[in-house]
């Protein structure tokens, strides 16, 4: 038996995540979309390769000036 173990127990932002979840059941459904949104994307391997070929190598110390 674990000494920690309570199983009515709930934090109190558990009880908040479920009475929100409880005032709008559709407020999973609008996360999942807004990440869809912003987050989940197809990656184009050869687009993104494409990308890291066109790449210039940056020097080591960009705010430099060059010399006269």
């Amino acid at each position: 038996m674990n000494i920690f173990y309570r199983p009515k127990y709930q934090s109190e932002v558990t009880q908040f995540i479920e009475q929100l979840k409880s005032k709008d059941p559709a407020l999973e459904a609008k996360q999942r979309q807004g990440r869809d949104l912003l987050w989940d994307k197809e990656v184009n391997r050869s687009d993104w390769s494409d990308y890291r070929e066109a790449q210039v190598e940056q020097k080591a110390y960009v705010y430099q000036t060059a010399s006269k």
